[in-house]
């Protein structure tokens, strides 16, 4: 059953307490304490809709909040931490979409279990079949809850070389996240592969309602792929936009520096970040990740120029963004690195 239409940026909240994935709407958030009579029929209904997951572990007691950001456009946003058995691999925005027809998953966060959450967090909300979950690129915070929507039988949509990125570093990604999540958290993870690739442009039809998929050159990975709802002008940039948490480089600094350039222009006045608020106006929201990486491009290419090597360059090279963003110490030498391995041989 779908729930009465929310205005705007209201945020619906689901709560799960067993592997049933007891869930239901609340709207306005706030009241939680008291439910009216038509909230808990809608309640009853929504757990009698949702199968059961044996295959998973109990599900989270808290609840997994959604914003409606625009009508039918709905946001999750993760915390801004490394992975560990009690975030359970949340730690990145995902999302869905709902048509007439049918819905789309915008990423599906960083384990089946949040995944699981995700996908009753949908079922409590319209009874559309799930048709799509497209993953935004390979990387496990995005795509690990995968393995929670096989049972929907969707086509699992990717740019055209996740397939292939994610297969080479399948061992890596599932060792080191079963590593920090602990075995409890990690149960029921795996690589779901996609059986939908995108090779340059792809349009999906939801049902009055179509979705342009549009597959990147290397950037933050060789394999980001943009989504736009057409209908809203909504559009999901993947780890392409971080706000508040540090930028993570793991295809081209230049290539990410033309694409933001690219996107600076876009009619699509409204944004989903992979990391920060549910959603942002652009060109404003590019400001700072522009401004973090033209800094580390520049520091790099002058210390490569004065002849400094990679070690004087990882203590020194975008030192002024110190303080701007969340994860700085975790992530940023790491940052550094690649960019100083990409622009040596410039």
């Amino acid at each position: 059953m779908v729930p009465p239409a929310r205005t705007r940026n209201e945020e619906v909240a689901f709560v799960g307490t067993g592997p049933e994935q007891e869930a239901f709407s609340l709207w306005p958030r706030h009241r939680l304490p008291g439910l009216t009579r038509r909230e808990l029929l809608i309640a009853g209904m929504a757990i009698s809709s949702v199968p059961l997951w044996g295959h998973f572990p109990a599900l989270a007691a808290e609840p997994m909040a959604f914003s409606e950001i625009a009508p039918g456009v709905y946001v999750h946003t993760g915390r801004h931490e490394l992975q560990s058995a009690d975030n359970r691999g949340d730690m990145s925005n995902a999302g869905f979409i709902v048509g007439d027809d049918a819905v789309a998953v915008i990423d599906t966060l960083g384990s089946a279990q949040v995944g699981a959450d995700m996908r009753a967090a949908i079922k409590a909300t319209t009874d559309k079949p799930i048709r799509y979950v497209i993953n935004t690129h390979m990387h496990p915070d995005h795509v690990f809850g995968n393995a929670a929507f096989r049972d929907d039988k969707p086509e699992f949509v990717a740019h055209h070389k996740m397939g292939r990125g994610l297969s080479a570093r399948a061992e890596t990604y599932l060792n080191n996240t079963k590593s920090a999540l602990g075995e409890a958290a990690f149960a029921g993870t795996e690589i779901v592969l996609p059986t939908l690739e995108v090779q340059d442009k792809l349009t999906l039809d939801l049902g009055g309602r179509e979705l342009v998929l549009e597959a990147q050159p290397a950037a933050h990975t060789d394999n980001d792929l943009i989504v736009t709802d057409a209908k809203t002008g909504t559009m999901f940039l993947g780890d392409l936009l971080f706000s508040e948490h540090i930028p993570t480089l793991d295809g081209s600094l230049r290539g990410w520096l033309t694409v933001i350039d690219k996107l600076e222009s876009s009619p699509s006045a409204r944004v989903v970040p992979g990391h920060g608020p549910a959603s942002m106006e652009i060109p404003a929201a590019l400001a700072d990740e522009k401004r973090y990486w033209q800094t580390v491009a520049g520091d790099v290419r002058k210390l490569i120029a004065e002849g400094k090597t990679l070690s004087d360059a990882t203590k020194t090279a975008g030192q002024s963004e110190r303080g701007k963003w969340e994860m700085f110490d975790q992530y940023h030498v790491r940052n550094v690195t690649a960019a100083f391995a990409e622009l040596e041989w410039e």
